[in-house]
């Protein structure tokens, strides 16, 4: 006699492997050849079953059930207004725009607000993004009389009914304009209609507030769920193992290829016990509870999830090092399916393939159920089941267990009993402990891509797979694959960098110095300007190498998406490449100085810097900055230009949202040919929206001035010192077209200085001079400044050089000074500091830079300065980002609403014209070159 097992019947072909017949699925066949999630149960002769799919079987629920699961999701669309992102995809800039709603902190009043609301808490890293809360704006009609006497305020919340019955939703009455969403529909319908690229910015957003992220996304009308693979992408942790800290022990990766065990908590019809709230309290470090999966318990009430039952979510445990804190001495894997396993099979049957255990918490194992399981008999995965008595059939349960057993390979360790009475910290010992022994044990290890792979294999959608992602991806690895040392490959292959521009930009410098020597020799200036020429010439006798071309080639592309895809994948596939030397702690990493009074190389490296795609950018400025300057001489005929398309092809990376390079982080010098043709080009496309308020951030590196900008306008300047390029870097934000008329600009361009400006105290040297010169050109182009502080008294000496500058000319821009608490996360915020601790007359900075500028009265207080009128000057206190100790914490409320109080008063000051007169690009660019 054969052996139990299953047969699947599709579309009247015979199949036995669910992975061999998935990928031959037409379109026009999707709904029921993928609708595994609602299979239908046929009871057969003995233990043996036989899935049937709704197609044809029984006709009622062929014409009646889809069409109900089809304007179920329609509906909720229409509901949240994201109905008309269907065809057209909400996109990242879209989401990123200023508008009314970014200077006031709004609640939602209508469903419409839900999705916006969430996308603005979700930017600034607010803690409180899944709590949302609606006050309801109601008709003054007899029928709300009543209701009008008394505050109108629906609470919506994440999953509040995680572990009700299927059956108890799937027929509940959709939400009206006037009840609450559930959230995990919220998510749902936001991710499925927003483009690739929102769908990675609020998948990392989500990751850095520890909120546990969609893996699998159900689509309840086409039943063709996706795999969010291109949405993990962005994703990258540190951790370190154990033993203790340590160089050799430090790690930091993508979790999309990080290898780890996997562990699956699902429910089994109906359970008395919260997989979500289990799932908390086995993450969360000592007695402090953080909320990575929502969970029904939470004090916001119960609402029915209506499109999101079939999600699965995701989230990880990484150590720290410290033995006190660390749960497992390894990072760890957790998975969450939303549902009933017997409702949503395809997923279940990809947690069972992936995972190294699966725990199944139920109150009744019914034959239905004992049979979904016995399927799983040829699985090498262990099972352990979480069951509540009181609610279930004692008797049943123990039959149908006591027959998984030899089917499942379980034991009775494997069963275990939670009832209200159950000790809750010793349930979850318990839980830890079944986690601890699997991992000491040989187990499964799997990265999200091996997910995604056995995701393909059971036919599920990965959306990685669309033809321009991979073409991008082919043309990237092309790029790559010929890196094998990151210094030999800018030498060998970034050939116009290096000492050619480093030359070059020498000789500028003094040729600009000649131009305002009050009576300069001319033979100095031929012989400078012929040591130019020989130089430009020299660049410009090479032609771009292969990887330059094949570069160019994926920036040129027609396609808007895939020249996306490709920057993307680029920047990642570079950081694989990165030196080992840069994956070390951020502590250990040494930052080269000049010593005191001495001068130094301008290309000394301030940290190891990593090849990224703003060299290959930098190569294409170094090639139209040669061919420009030849142009100019009159060496070269302007008809046999070849890259005067360069500036035009970099302006529209700006315009998508790509930080591009001010100031050469190698050189420390500004290529003006290329930044003023890029200018120009950017003012073309713009064309009459071309009104700009320059927003600048200076401060030492490791204050957080990077992190404090991409939290409060959603930008994506790089972090960190082993990471971070040291030059500045400029990103164009924005302003709603309705909103630009009342806040005086069409765009915000924003500057962060980078790792431009060291804090050296140096009275004399090239360095110091080069830092003091770059502030005050960062400064000089701004409406606003924001200085980031670690210290108090930590005002950089080349800032405090560029206030004084600038005094001169009377351009004084309106300035923040922000004092960044980097390590106490208890201090409440936002408080203004004392402001006699930068009124006080000054140190040893402040008499360094006075003296450098020669002022006769160097030694005044800076109380005379006009920035630190106590009138004028706005000093904040911003607490720590974290809420806990990293890796696994998350970022504080505190910091979030602190920062969100900060872009007001910015937005504020623009509107009210308290930032120097706006310009536009003309102005800019004319600015730029006298500075």
């Amino acid at each position: 006699m054969a052996s139990p097992g299953i047969e699947v019947e599709l579309l009247g072909k015979g199949h036995s492997d669910l992975g061999e017949v998935a990928p031959e699925i037409k379109a026009s066949e999707r709904r029921t050849a993928v609708a595994i999630a609602d299979l239908e149960w046929r009871e057969m002769e003995g233990d043996d079953c036989e899935f049937r799919y709704g197609d044809g079987t029984n006709e009622a629920q062929d014409n009646d059930f889809p069409t109900v699961e089809r304007s179920r999701l329609q509906e909720m669309l229409s509901l949240l207004g994201l109905e008309m992102y269907q065809v057209q995809k909400l996109s990242l800039q879209d989401s990123l725009q200023i508008s009314f709603d970014s200077m006031k902190n709004w609640a939602p009043q209508v469903p419409k607000d839900l999705p916006w609301n969430f996308l603005r808490k979700l930017q600034a890293l607010n803690a409180d993004a899944r709590n949302t809360t609606m006050v309801l704006d109601v008709l003054p009609d007899a029928r709300h009389v009543e209701k009008e006497s008394q505050m109108e305020e629906e609470i919506i919340y994440w999953d509040p009914a995680d572990d009700l019955a299927a059956d108890i939703y799937s027929f509940s009455e959709l939400p009206t304009p006037d009840t609450p969403v559930n959230p995990l529909d919220l998510l749902c319908a936001l991710l499925i209609s927003s483009d690739s690229f929102l769908q990675q910015e609020i998948v990392l957003k989500m990751a850095l507030c520890q909120f546990a992220l969609p893996l699998v996304l159900p689509d309840s009308e086409n039943h063709y769920h996706t795999f969010l693979l291109w949405a993990m992408r962005g994703i990258v942790r540190t951790w370190w193992s154990q033993p203790p800290r340590g160089v050799g022990s430090f790690r930091e990766d993508s979790v999309v290829l990080s290898r780890a065990p996997a562990f699956a908590f699902v429910r089994m019809d109906v359970s008395s016990n919260s997989k979500s709230q289990l799932l908390n309290a086995v993450l969360s470090p000592g007695h402090r509870q953080w909320d990575c999966f929502w969970h029904r318990d939470l004090n916001l009430g119960t609402n029915a999830r209506e499109i999101s039952d079939g999600l699965v979510e995701i989230s990880w445990f990484f150590p720290s090092g410290r033995e006190d804190l660390d749960i497992f001495p390894e990072p760890v894997t957790f998975l969450n399916l939303r549902g009933d396993i017997g409702s949503h099979w395809l997923q279940f049957k990809l947690l069972t393939e992936i995972s190294s255990a699966v725990f199944i918490l139920t109150d009744n194992i019914s034959k239905k159920e004992y049979k979904l399981l016995y399927s799983m008999k040829e699985s090498t995965t262990k099972y352990y089941f979480i069951l509540s008595p009181y609610r279930g059939k004692r008797n049943t349960n123990l039959r149908f267990l006591n027959k998984l057993i030899p089917v499942l390979k379980i034991d009775h360790s494997h069963v275990l009993v939670k009832v209200s009475s159950t000790d809750s910290d010793s349930f979850v010992k318990r839980i830890r402990a079944i986690v601890g022994n699997v991992l000491r044990a040989p187990c499964r290890r799997v990265s999200v891509e091996d997910m995604a792979h056995a995701a393909r294999k059971l036919g599920l959608k990965v959306d990685e797979d669309c033809e321009e992602c991979q073409k991008a991806k082919d043309r990237m690895e092309r790029i790559t694959r010929k890196i094998k040392d990151s210094d030999a490959y800018r030498r060998d292959e970034l050939r116009l960098q290096g000492d050619p521009w480093r030359k070059a930009a020498q000789v500028e410098k003094e040729f600009c110095q000649l131009q305002w020597a009050v009576d300069p020799p001319e033979k100095h200036r031929a012989e400078l300007r012929r040591r130019l020429l020989e130089l430009r010439m020299q660049q410009n006798s090479h032609d771009p190498s292969s990887g330059v071309q094949e570069f160019i080639s994926g920036i040129s592309s027609p396609s808007l998406s895939e020249k996306q895809y490709f920057l993307r994948w680029m920047e990642w596939g570079l950081a694989r490449v990165a030196q080992p030397r840069l994956r070390q702690p951020p502590e250990t990493l040494l930052t080269l100085r000049p010593k005191h009074g001495g001068a130094t190389d301008l290309g000394e490296l301030l940290w190891p810097e990593p090849l990224g795609v703003e060299h290959f950018l930098r190569e294409m400025g170094q090639f139209y900055e040669a061919e420009s300057c030849l142009v100019e001489a009159g060496r070269l005929p302007a008809g046999q230009r070849r890259f005067a398309h360069f500036p035009g092809l970099a302006s529209e990376l700006l315009l998508t949202g790509l930080p591009l390079e001010l100031i050469d982080g190698s050189t420390l010098s500004m290529p003006v040919r290329w930044v003023t043709g890029l200018l120009k080009e950017l003012h073309v496309r713009l064309e009459r929206r071309s009104r700009l308020v320059v927003l600048s951030a200076l401060g030492v590196p490791g204050t957080g001035k990077s992190t404090l900008l991409n939290t409060m306008f959603g930008l994506r300047f790089a972090t960190g010192k082993s990471c971070s390029p040291r030059g500045a870097f400029m990103q164009l934000i924005t302003v709603a077209e309705g909103f630009s008329q009342d806040l005086g600009c069409d765009h915000i361009l924003v500057i962060d200085s980078g790792g431009l400006i060291g804090g050296a105290l140096t009275s004399a040297g090239d360095r110091f001079e080069l830092e003091a010169s770059l502030a005050t050109l960062l400064m000089g182009l701004s409406n606003v400044t924001v200085i980031s502080l670690a210290e108090t008294k930590d005002i950089p000496a080349a800032i405090l050089h560029a206030f004084l500058r600038l005094e001169k000319t009377g351009h004084m821009p309106n300035y923040q000074f922000v004092y960044q608490n980097l390590h106490d996360v208890s201090v409440p915020g936002p408080r203004p500091r004392d402001k006699r601790q930068l009124l006080d007359p000054p140190g040893d900075l402040s008499r360094a830079a006075a003296q450098m500028e020669k002022q006769s009265d160097g030694f005044r207080a800076l109380a005379g300065l006009a920035f630190c009128d106590p009138e004028k000057q706005h000093i904040w206190h911003i607490p720590g980002l974290w809420h806990g100790a990293p890796p696994m914490a998350a970022v504080s409320l505190a910091y979030s609403e602190a920062i969100f109080e900060l872009k007001r008063c910015l937005l504020e000051n623009i509107r009210n014209g308290l930032s120097n007169q706006n310009k536009n690009i003309q102005q800019l660019i004319e600015l730029v070159r006298r500075l």
